[in-house]
């Protein structure tokens, strides 16, 4: 392939500065529209179908080319890595840009691959796939705007040097997602296990139980047939829920156990975390003077203080989680009781 230009003039050029990744091990963090909404293809397999979603006054549509095919939840691994390294470099007062200048190795064993020639061919079809698909959201769309229309890559290109060794790789990320990666509360942690998942349908439900149950002991539900309008999935409504009670016997999630409840004819799926936050907004019990048994100090006064005993939990389970705060009035079980107790968002990662 012909190098090109990456710019066309030099204008363009300026006005977008390399952020350049020097380390690439920073902590995975995944974007929360990316994680809640259906954006990729959750097979391997070439997948030209369009993908049309709509719930409320939001809409994602999604366009892959015939010759690529749309990009898969694979390639989005290109994306979390991207976000991660952003994050990572704004926490460290480092100046970044859509332009990121990386080395394959570097993305790669980020996301846990093995970096041979075959791992760099697969890596260059994802940049073709993520470049061709276009993708129309009114998700964050601007005061005066309806819709944003854009691919998830605009341009890369390989760079070389003398005798033709590729040195790295350039990539111009749209600006629709790095706004929502420099916007920290648009952002959340991952569990670098994500990546060892396998399955399509398991890694798309790793992201929404992160986005929802997060870490709340009550954890998060859906319905299965809602499920299957979120993820974007071509399979029937039935092969999809198999697919799921499959995952449940497997219990794959990292950080994430997951139960299958019927009731009313209706099938749902819980997600419950592994490990929940405790809410440190609560008054600390005080300490009273008790009638324990006096201890005394040499040449001191006697003292009786005594830790009162604990107060009886207020939660559900084991301890209290702080509340999962984002957009969870799309969800179809417990967003009522949720917004009727005022809960907001609190799980943001700074």
């Amino acid at each position: 392939m012909a190098r090109q230009p990456l710019f066309q003039d030099a204008a363009a050029a300026a006005r977008l500065d390399p952020f350049v990744v020097v380390a690439g091990d920073a902590s995975p963090r995944d974007q929360r529209d990316l994680m809640e909404r259906p954006f990729f293809s959750l097979s391997k397999s070439r997948r030209t179908r369009p993908i049309q979603y709509k719930a409320g006054e939001v809409e994602v549509l999604v366009h892959g080319l015939p010759e690529h095919g749309m990009a898969t939840i694979w390639d989005a691994d290109v994306l979390i890595w991207a976000a991660s390294q952003i994050v990572d470099a704004e926490n460290r007062g480092v100046r970044t840009s859509r332009l990121l200048r990386f080395t394959p190795y570097q993305l790669l064993t980020g996301v846990g691959r093995a970096t041979g020639a075959t791992e760099y061919r697969l890596f260059k079809a994802a940049l073709r796939r993520l470049q061709s698909t276009v993708v129309a959201t009114t998700i964050r769309h601007g005061e005066h705007w309806r819709r944003q229309q854009f691919s998830w890559i605009n341009e890369w290109e390989e760079r070389a040097i003398s005798g033709g060794r590729i040195e790295g790789v350039e990539v111009v990320l749209p600006e629709w997602f790095y706004r929502g990666v420099v916007d920290r509360s648009l952002v959340l942690s991952i569990d670098p296990n994500y990546f060892r998942l396998t399955g399509g349908i398991e890694r798309w439900l790793y992201r929404v139980a992160r986005k929802h149950a997060g870490r709340q002991a009550a954890g998060w539900a859906f319905e299965l047939a809602h499920l299957h309008h979120k993820s974007g999935s071509l399979a029937r409504p039935a092969d999809f829920a198999l697919d799921i009670r499959r995952i449940v016997r497997r219990q794959p999630l990292p950080g994430y156990r997951l139960m299958l409840e019927r009731g009313q004819g209706r099938e749902r799926l819980r997600i419950l975390p592994l490990v929940v936050e405790i809410a440190l907004d609560r008054p600390v019990d005080g300490h009273v003077i008790s009638g324990a048994p006096p201890v005394g100090i040499s040449g001191a006064g006697l003292s009786g203080y005594r830790a009162r005993a604990s107060a009886p939990n207020p939660c559900a389970g084991e301890v209290c989680a702080a509340p999962n705060l984002d957009s969870n009035p799309e969800s179809n079980l417990l967003a009522a009781a949720l917004l009727g107790a005022g809960l907001t968002d609190a799980e943001s990662d700074r």
